[in-house]
């Protein structure tokens, strides 16, 4: 699924059928349920989840954190833009 596609899903009130885990916490994040999509990765130990924790974390605001599940994720915080950030991992992990 492209982001653009899954962008568009936003307007629907469930995530799309058949997302990951990662699609889907990023989806409740997209729609403003902070709460709900760290919920649904902060559990998850693969690289994928950390990932999405990182960036979970740096909407937070709390970079400190971010960082640290940027280097569990094997990856630098990026220099782009959160909406940015969003749509690479949408495209990664879609």
């Amino acid at each position: 699924m492209t982001a653009a596609i899954f962008k568009n899903s936003l307007q629907d009130k469930e995530p799309p059928q058949n997302s990951s885990v990662y699609l889907s916490a990023l989806w409740y994040e997209a729609k403003g349920d902070w709460d709900k999509a760290h919920e649904l990765i902060q559990d998850i130990t693969d690289k994928d989840a950390a990932w999405v924790h990182a960036y979970l974390h740096r909407k937070e605001g709390d970079i400190g954190n971010a960082d640290y599940w940027y280097r569990r994720a094997g990856k630098q915080r990026p220099t782009a833009t959160l909406e940015e950030e969003w749509t690479m991992l949408v495209d990664a992990l879609g």
